[in-house]
């Protein structure tokens, strides 16, 4: 059972990536951005229950340390029994500390069900925030930075709101709020000692959890990774099983498994015994506080300076002041790493998108669906070149087909059109209009795009296509399912519509996925139709089922197909030729072959493979 649970919590170790850097957080900084969230004008709705909370907060506090004043009185009406004192009196002060103790803790529970919602919403606005700003990230951010990294930078850095409200906010700065009182309440009532020896026992303790923790937290990080590396070991040898057994390597997968988890239990003995020694160095230092405060107020007793219920009263405010301490070193250790969360989330929403809107930039007009790139470059990072003056036009209504050899830029041209790059040189127009003076938002809302692999959201077949325009309704939909083939499969699902794809479309055919990605596409209805392979993956009897869905999808728009097999493109009007980020060759599909040239070429082996024995598309 031991076995199973480490090997769960490797597998989610092993898909969780992991910070390279250490821990860092600016606390201060940490909690300016907190306050800033709070008072900002997204939160304004909920300042009443703010001031609220923060003044349950000091009267929780208040009631804290007054609280052991009534018991000591009560005490002390006990002790005297004078003829002038009436029974009633320690009864009223009793009273009195049972209230202020049910107030000093109630106060805090009322204020937590008064903040639950403002805190919930904080922590919504912020991972809204950062989720719509990384949306608006251009595509080279994306495909730089690890999905599940991104997604826990957002979770915890929007929990950590949260801690800090919890246990700063509310628990370690109330608390300094009480020593305060307690200090000015003692030394008042009771003597300047008192008061000396609560800050001074108080400071120790903090200083002392805090210098601790921070060992214990390199401690905790050595364990971490000895836990990790030996579920790694465990998780590779139980995967590779077959490999182990052919090597007859059983006994030392085994002999290495026992390695890693002796150095984990080594860790994990060293974390432990410091945990026991500031579990001891808290316990020694609150006690030898309680043992001078007991002391001084019992010497003043003997002198008939106090009385015996102010030795109970000072005692027990100390007492009162330890007890939101106890968590103190695990609290210290969560908020550093609350604050290590935020301060990455906020560097996230730091971060500029590499593409953005021109000030300025206006709706793309409608003015045919004309396409013209104008000696256009760009290079990918560690490239020297991906397109290289590159110069066609589209007319509008036309179709286009784009074809050459691996790594020729044809995908990048479709990139560099949907405007997710922007040339190093050169300019792309849609009916004369830069595209880099245009809102992309209104750009891409004019591009419909089939992809060689159609990625569907784990939803119905109805949000999928509906996907294309979120406002269309069922005939809509259907008329676009029907354009592209796919009505009849529909209407046979006993769900019709409603019926799940699956993650990522997994319960889809590939031919299927693809006529949800037409009919999406015509829903869209863009100006422009972009095919992105969307055949090459398919049979040739689902080729031919997805060809027909197409060309119902392009008509009357302007249409750019890039193409792996050639036969998908022999009708279009132009092809464009592509080598080494250049335009090799262009023209028609008979001009080309009559060229005789890297087309021809590339047509000769396709029709040769296609008629060999055995092999089909």
């Amino acid at each position: 059972m031991a076995l199973v649970i480490v090997l769960r919590s490797s597998y989610l170790t092993l898909m969780t990536p992991t910070e390279t850097k250490p821990p860092e957080g600016d606390f201060q900084k940490a909690l300016g951005r907190l306050f800033k969230l709070l008072l900002s004008d997204d939160m304004r709705r909920w300042r009443p229950r703010m001031a609220l909370a923060l003044i349950l907060t000091l009267i929780a506090k208040v009631f804290a340390v007054t609280a052991p004043v009534a018991f000591g009185e009560g005490v002390n009406a006990i002790t005297e029994r004078t003829a002038e004192t009436a029974i009633w009196g320690f009864v009223l002060a009793f009273i009195l500390y049972a209230g202020a103790r049910f107030l000093s803790v109630g106060a805090p529970q009322l204020r937590d069900a008064f903040f639950a919602p403002v805190s919930q919403d904080a922590q919504r606005l912020m991972a809204v925030r950062a989720f719509g700003h990384v949306q608006r990230l251009s595509i080279g951010y994306h495909q730089t930075k690890r999905t599940g990294a991104l997604s826990r930078i957002i979770d915890r850095g929007a929990r950590a709101i949260d801690f800090f409200l919890r246990f700063f906010v509310f628990n370690i700065g109330p608390t300094v709020v009480e020593l305060l009182l307690a200090a000015s309440v003692m030394g008042i009532a009771y003597g300047w000692e008192f008061p000396v020896i609560a800050v001074v026992t108080v400071a120790l303790y903090a200083l002392s959890t805090l210098a601790v923790t921070e060992w214990r937290v390199k401690l905790r990080r050595d364990m971490n990774e000895a836990d990790n590396e030996a579920s790694a070991r465990a998780v590779d040898a139980l995967m590779n099983f077959e490999t182990v057994k052919s090597f007859a390597a059983e006994r030392r997968e085994t002999d290495r498994y026992d390695e890693a988890l002796t150095r984990y239990a080594d860790a994990a003995s060293r974390s432990m015994s410091s945990l026991a020694l500031l579990n001891g160095l808290q316990a020694l230092i609150m006690n030898l506080g309680l043992l001078a405060m007991a002391v001084v107020a019992g010497w003043k007793a003997w002198n008939g300076v106090m009385g015996a219920g102010d030795i109970a009263a000072v005692t027990l405010i100390l007492m009162n002041i330890y007890q939101p301490l106890n968590i103190l070193g695990w609290a210290y250790r969560e908020i550093r790493q609350a604050a290590v969360d935020m301060e990455r989330l906020f560097e996230t929403l730091a971060i500029q998108p590499d593409v953005a809107d021109a000030d300025g930039a206006i709706a793309l007009e409608d003015r045919g669906g004309a396409v013209q790139f104008d000696d256009v470059s760009f290079s990918h990072e560690g490239r020297d070149r991906s397109i290289d003056g590159l110069s066609f036009v589209l007319p509008a209504g036309s179709f286009t087909g784009v074809c050459g050899p691996s790594g020729a830029g044809k995908s990048t041209l479709l990139k560099l059109l949907f405007r997710f790059y922007d040339p190093a040189s050169g300019r792309i127009e849609i009916d004369g209009q830069d595209i880099r003076n245009v809102t992309q938002d209104s750009l891409r809302a004019e591009l419909g795009l089939v992809p060689q692999d159609v990625v569907l959201f784990n939803d119905t077949l109805r949000a999928n296509i509906q996907y294309g325009d979120p406002d269309a309704d069922e005939a809509q939909l259907m008329e676009a399912a029907d354009r592209a083939q796919l009505g009849a499969f529909i209407r046979e699902l006993p769900e019709g519509l409603e019926t799940r794809v699956g993650e990522r479309g997994l319960k889809l055919s590939g031919g299927e996925k693809q006529r949800v990605g037409v009919a999406r596409a015509i829903l869209k209805n863009p100006r422009l139709l972009i095919l992105d392979e969307a055949t090459s993956a398919l049979d040739s009897e689902t080729e031919r089922e997805v060809q027909v869905a197409l060309a119902e999808a392009a008509k009357g728009r302007t249409t750019l197909a890039v193409a792996h097999r050639l036969s998908t493109i022999a009708g279009a009007d132009q092809i464009l030729v592509l080598e080494a980020g250049r335009i090799a060759e262009r023209g028609t599909h008979a001009e080309l072959l009559a060229k005789d040239g890297l087309y021809a070429q590339m047509w000769r082996r396709q029709a040769e493979t296609a008629s060999e024995p055995g092999v089909s598309d």
